[in-house]
């Protein structure tokens, strides 16, 4: 592989022990620790003003179940990375970032919570339910740690990055982008020092880290243009309070009580979970740490379930951006040091001081950036001729993305697709069913997708057929292109798969007749050589 700024991994013989920190870990530091900041600013912000659950809740029980989640996770992901590098004697070991799930952010406050909110008026009834939701996610997880390790083996590369570079590039990298543009005039300098400082390695005088260097000059330009407001800050700083955590299992099984509802999201999104975490796993092989998934998938479950317990519906995991980080410097540390930063955050009440003194533009361009390097490395690391499969992996993201768009665009409007209409749509260009089947289950739908492609261009038909089998089948149980998990969930697109497979199965019987007869004009012309 060959990302700009990033080295591959190698041995260090006799390397004794691991510093401690070194430069780039402030580098890497800076950027995960704001990525993660940004999010819990995000989820803070729907909880408090879209369910509606009192702020005292909010900073009091879920922010200081999260930091618990955030230390304990990071800490373990510095203590595997750690392990893995006396392991190979190797001191360049970049530990797993890790943090609150962005896509579960927006599901389980909009999809949950938000339904039960509307129709009961009983925020704390919402917050019950997404505590359930997010313990069965952490279930899923569990159980995915013992066969996740059975489907990386026999996944495709190109499927995986592929899958995650739709990810990257559709819900990590766009709203960062528009929330850059927005406000250029903060967000394009901030961008370019994180640019040239983590692709081109060029150091600024005396050290200073390029990621506290982007926050201080975007903080800077955003309070002298007039972007920021003294008495934002002025009432944030009152509402500080120390809160600590403690667990909160009278509220998880007052959710559990009613827990048929919330199965047909959380079947697919905690497969979802544990499939972006394979991903993730592997794009850290691809920059040359290979970690132990089932490692990984047990830490995945487990926080999800205890965050659930003591009070968190935002279930963690493993981020998008290992060799983001890497490329930046960051080695073992990095995420234990970004896990004690939003601790001590949760714990001490200091997010809305935080929003209130920090520009958005000025944190959100280390996200672009993650962007730009995954989607990169799902390409750099793979043979060329597997480019194809990678696309064919990030189409499902995109149409997920785009229908998410379109559905957001329309709700502003007072409006839902259903009452436009079908007709409506397509006469306006937009082929909006289609799209919306493609994207459902987007993370498996990739890989699936990406699957039947790469094997494809290898002349593996029969593989590819088997993909394509497998696609048969959780299309016809609602795991992908479907909008729930039920039996005959999408049976259209079940018989689709079933008869892509027939294809390549008819394909890898001809290749075969092919390659007999091949074989056959070969050897007739041996014996005649022969013979003469």
């Amino acid at each position: 592989m060959n990302l700009p700024g990033f080295t591959a991994s190698k041995s260090v013989p006799g390397a004794p022990s691991l510093p401690l920190w070194t430069r780039g870990e402030t580098n890497a530091f800076f950027g995960l620790g704001f990525n993660i900041l940004v999010n819990v600013l995000t989820l803070t912000s729907l909880l408090i003003f879209v369910v509606r659950v009192p702020s005292g809740d909010v900073l009091g029980t879920v922010l200081p179940a999260l930091g618990v989640a955030m230390l304990a996770g990071n800490v373990y992901y510095t203590v595997l990375a750690r392990r893995l590098a006396r392991r190979e004697n190797r001191s360049d070991v970049t530990a797993l970032p890790y943090g609150p799930s962005v896509p579960h952010m927006f599901i389980v406050v909009f999809v949950i919570m938000l339904p039960i909110f509307l129709s009961t008026g009983d925020a704390v009834r919402a917050w019950e339910a997404g505590l359930a939701w997010a313990f069965v996610i952490g279930v899923i997880v569990l159980i995915g740690a013992f066969i996740g390790p059975f489907i990386r083996r026999i996944t495709p590369r190109a499927a995986m990055l592929g899958t995650l570079a739709g990810i990257s590039l559709t819900f990590i990298s766009m709203r960062p982008a528009g929330q850059i543009w927005d406000a250029a005039w903060i967000g394009l300098p901030v961008l370019g020092i994180i640019l040239v400082g983590f692709f081109t390695n060029i150091r600024l005088p005396g050290g200073i880290p390029i990621g506290l260097a982007a926050l201080l000059v975007g903080t800077a330009i955003g309070w002298i243009g007039g972007y920021m407001s003294v008495p934002d800050v002025s009432a944030a700083v009152s509402d500080i309070a120390v809160a600590l955590p403690g667990f909160h299992v009278d509220m998880l099984l007052n959710g559990l009580g009613d827990l048929a509802p919330l199965l047909a999201t959380a079947i697919p999104l905690g497969v979802y979970n544990f499939a972006e975490a394979m991903s993730n796993v592997e794009s850290a092989a691809a920059a040359g740490d290979n970690f132990n998934l089932r490692s990984v998938l047990l830490a995945d479950g487990a926080g999800a379930v205890i965050g659930a317990a003591l009070g968190s519906p935002f279930p963690p995991a493993v981020y998008i951006g290992h060799p983001g980080w890497k490329a930046s410097g960051g080695r073992s540390m990095y995420s234990m040091a970004s896990g004690l930063l939003i601790a001590v955050l949760c714990f001490l009440g200091l997010f809305g001081v935080l929003a209130a003194v920090l520009p958005t533009p000025a944190i959100v361009p280390i996200l672009l950036y993650i962007g730009l390097l995954i989607g990169a490395q799902a390409f750099q690391s793979v043979p060329r001729i597997q480019a194809a499969a990678v696309v064919a992996a990030i189409l499902p993201n995109l149409a997920s993305w785009g229908v998410g768009q379109i559905d957001n665009a329309l709700a502003a409007a007072g409006t839902t697709a259903d009452q436009v209409g079908e007709k409506a749509l397509a006469d306006a260009g937009l082929v909006y069913s289609g799209l919306k089947v493609l994207g459902e289950g987007a993370v498996l739908a990739g890989m699936v997708l990406g699957s039947v492609v790469a094997f494809l261009l290898v002349r593996r038909f029969y593989a590819s057929a088997i993909a394509a089998a497998v696609g048969a089948v959780l299309s016809f149980v609602g795991l992908i292109h479907a909008p729930e998990v039920s039996w005959a969930a999408a049976p259209e697109v079940a018989l689709g798969y079933a008869m892509l497979a027939i294809v390549l199965v008819a394909f890898g019987f001809l290749r075969r007749d092919s390659d007999d007869a091949a074989g056959a004009v070969a050897a007739a012309a041996e014996a005649e050589t022969a013979s003469h």
